[in-house]
């Protein structure tokens, strides 16, 4: 076989592959706590205990707007959030400058901000497939402190004019123990410090603008606070309430009104097409105020809703005006026919005395003749005056003239009030459109 390499060839051929491959982290004869003298300081007290103000700087980056409840009045937002800020105690040799960077582990063992979020109802730090925590430690003792957060907050809405409204919501963050004496807390870059992914979108918004602001806020208790905030406009979608909610609701309006050309003797057909809208348009208010939170004003959907509704209920009691004044009308008519049984008003007629004893040839030739009414007369109770009306026209001709006579009589079965209500309700209801899309628009 081949021979054998003596042994000091194996040992400079293993000094070799060491040198090669050295570890970094071995070389350090101490731990990295040891490095930046963690156990050498208390790091329960800020930088500088004692002593002015500590700056940190924040900035902000936006990763997604999740969701908006207008139930809840909240938003939910996932965001990077990073502090810096300068701790001489972490300061540690270098020759070349480089920072250090650390996981989630080594943030339980130095001094960190205690940056909350004010009116936060949930918020958690991601975990998957680690703490989403980083630690950057330089030199000099400047520190890159940052985390990714989804935070859910709430925001004071105003719905008078939904949904034709905007919405401007705010996150906002402040030091829980610290108050602007102890920790000064800023904006790194300014408006500059947020940043937004430009993918980011929403269903039934438009997200308008980012801004940052900052303020103080202060408690009786304990005196003043840097809050820091992280103002976005959202403007809502429309077209998604028009198909949903006005256009249906227009047309449940317009079908009311198809009752003012329907015969008004028509009673099923009337009441049944009214009670349809009716209940067509409560539940269309029924469904808008079921995804809306109970507030104590007026909404602009409420209004177009409710009036919708007023029209469709009007176009009911119309027609119940109408039914009940036709019944007037021929209760009237009827007593006045009761009363007086005469043949005026009928053109061409001719009348002719029939004792109670005429022959079948009598009855015959008055076969050019339409009988309209008999009446017995008083003074003459042995005969009968019968009224005759000229036929002016054949047999064929009445056929011919069958489709006009009721087309005629339809039309002197509409009611004045229908004829008036053709006209001003759509009237009414352009009108009231015109001025509310001019209003809420």
């Amino acid at each position: 076989g081949a021979p054998r390499p003596w042994r000091g060839q194996r040992e400079q051929g293993c000094l070799h592959i060491l040198k090669r491959n050295r570890d970094l982290t071995k070389a350090w004869k101490g731990k990295t706590e040891q490095l930046l003298r963690v156990d050498e300081h208390d790091f329960t007290m800020r930088p500088a205990f004692g002593g002015p103000a500590i700056p940190v700087g924040v900035d902000v980056q936006v990763e997604s707007l999740d969701s908006i409840s207008e139930v809840d009045m909240d938003f939910t937002m996932t965001l990077y959030l990073r502090h810096y800020w300068k701790d001489e105690r972490l300061s540690f040799p270098s020759t070349n400058n480089k920072s250090m960077t650390f996981d989630g582990r080594l943030v339980k063992k130095i001094w960190v901000p205690d940056v909350f979020f004010v009116h936060s109802k949930r918020s958690f730090i991601h975990d998957t497939t680690t703490d989403n925590i980083m630690l950057r430690v330089f030199p000099d003792g400047h520190v890159l402190y940052s985390m990714r957060v989804t935070v859910t907050a709430m925001c004071n809405m105003d719905f008078s004019r939904f949904p034709l409204d905007s919405q401007t919501c705010s996150l906002e963050l402040e030091s829980y123990a610290y108050t602007d004496e102890d920790l000064m807390l800023y904006w790194k870059n300014g408006n500059e410090s947020l940043k937004t992914d430009e993918k980011i979108s929403l269903s039934q918004f438009l997200i308008q603008k980012f801004h940052t602001t900052s303020r103080l806020a202060f408690y009786s208790s304990t005196g003043w606070y840097n809050r820091l905030y992280i103002n976005f406009t959202l403007r809502r979608h429309i077209f998604f309430f028009l198909l949903q909610t006005y256009f249906p609701a227009t047309l449940m309006v317009m079908l009311s009104w198809v009752s003012f050309w329907i015969d008004r003797r028509a009673v099923p057909a009337r009441v049944s097409l009214g009670i349809t809208t009716v209940l067509t348009m409560s539940t269309i208010i029924t469904g808008v105020n079921a995804s809306m939170p109970r507030v104590s004003y007026i909404k602009a959907v409420d209004i177009y809703l409710w009036v919708s509704f007023v029209f469709v209920f009007l176009s009911v009691l119309e027609y119940a005006a109408v039914n009940y004044l036709t019944t007037v009308q021929e209760r009237k008519e009827r007593k006045l026919r009761e009363r007086f049984s005469c043949s005026c008003g009928i053109p061409h007629s001719k009348t002719m005395m029939l004792d109670g004893n005429y022959s079948e040839s009598d009855a015959n030739s008055l076969a050019g003749y339409t009988r309209n009414q008999m009446a017995p007369e008083e003074e003459k109770p042995e005969k009968m005056v019968v009224h005759l009306a000229m036929s002016n026209e054949s047999n064929s001709s009445r056929k011919r003239g069958l489709k006009g006579h009721v087309g005629l009589r339809i039309i002197q079965n509409t009611h004045a009030i229908d004829k008036y209500s053709r006209l001003i309700f759509p009237g009414t209801y352009i009108f009231f459109n015109l001025i509310y899309w001019s209003v809420f628009s």
